[in-house]
């Protein structure tokens, strides 16, 4: 219990009920954006055989896989964010993680 009141400061959330949600909404947007991705690597024709005669071909399949479905699950993120009405959370989150990797330029702090 005391890691969830942790999180629930950490996130400025206040209720069980929104944790759960948000809990929720992280879940079922990583299960989706795998089921999504599957039919887009196959659309660009793109699976674990053709990198078969590459040396490291499995990783670079996981590492191209990793790259199409990041985009994917931070679109659905904020989606799901909307349909269960934690926008607010969801667009700061996404702002956070994506000025960590080097978007911090795109995002003009709030005063």
């Amino acid at each position: 219990m005391k890691y969830l009141n942790n999180l629930k400061s950490k996130w400025s959330i206040s209720s069980n009920f929104q944790l759960g949600v948000i809990f929720f909404v992280f879940a079922i947007t990583g299960s989706i954006s795998l089921k999504v991705t599957l039919p887009l690597l196959s659309f660009l024709k793109i699976s674990k055989e053709t990198f078969s005669e590459i040396f490291i071909g499995d990783i670079l399949y996981w590492i191209l896989r990793i790259l199409i479905i990041f985009p994917i699950y931070q679109i659905l993120l904020i989606i799901f964010g909307i349909i269960f009405f934690q926008f607010k959370f969801f667009w700061e989150f996404e702002k956070k993680i994506l000025s960590r990797i080097g978007f911090k330029k795109f995002f003009i702090k709030d005063k």
